[in-house]
């Protein structure tokens, strides 16, 4: 069953070091992150990504690298998120390899459709709501567009924007596999905690077949 909370790890967001951070939702139950880190290197990234790795692999904790096939492969990551801008799902896949996640982000049908065809693990859609956490976001779907998504296809389905815990029931209802949190989460005073209520949300409303 596809992990129902996609913790995004991202150091312009967190209060802490990401390596403590990781470790605490990991102990929480968190079993998929994200490493999101926009400003630093190649040389700091693959660092940061095989030192997290270390740490979570042995936990059963799958970490995604954004943007990045190449740097997932070097470290040992188990996959990469691409986003409409980046390299498409099947040329991350020849760089990150087969054994290797490749997720992808959508905004709208177009885009979704084109995503269910390809090789893509999971398919991430928002934003849901709106959010701070990007630059340019999208325009809001709503949740109604994780319904329709649902409808498509029998991949994983992430939602992913502006998502609270209070918001995370309708979410799952509405047919969102996982839920992928940054600022809920990072930001709250225990992040762990705060983890593990969307946990809680999930085993009660997200459905056991999915």
């Amino acid at each position: 069953m596809f992990p129902p909370l996609y913790a995004i790890l991202d150091p312009d967001v967190a209060r802490t070091p990401l390596l403590t951070l990781a470790e605490s939702l990991a102990d929480a139950g968190v079993r998929l992150m994200q490493l999101r880190d926009k400003r630093s290197g190649a040389g700091k990234l693959h660092a940061q990504t095989r030192e997290l790795v270390a740490l979570l692999a042995p936990r059963g904790v799958r970490l995604i690298v954004n943007d990045r096939p190449d740097v997932a492969a070097m470290a040992g990551a188990g996959g990469v998120h691409v986003g409409q801008d980046d390299l498409p799902v099947e040329e991350a896949r020849r760089v990150c390899g087969a054994g290797l996640w490749v997720g992808v982000s959508t905004h709208n049908s177009e885009q979704l459709r084109r995503a269910v065809a390809t090789s893509a693990d999971y398919i991430a859609v928002g934003p849901i709501f709106p959010t701070a956490t990007k630059e340019n976001p999208g325009p809001v779907v709503g949740v109604e567009f994780i319904r329709a998504a649902r409808g498509l296809t029998q991949k994983p389905l992430v939602a992913i924007g502006g998502i609270t815990l209070e918001r995370a029931g309708e979410v799952f209802a509405a047919g969102a596999d996982s839920v992928a949190v940054i600022n809920d989460i990072l930001k709250a005073p225990d992040p762990a905690a705060r983890a593990h209520a969307y946990l809680e949300v999930a085993k009660r409303v997200r459905p056991r077949s999915r």
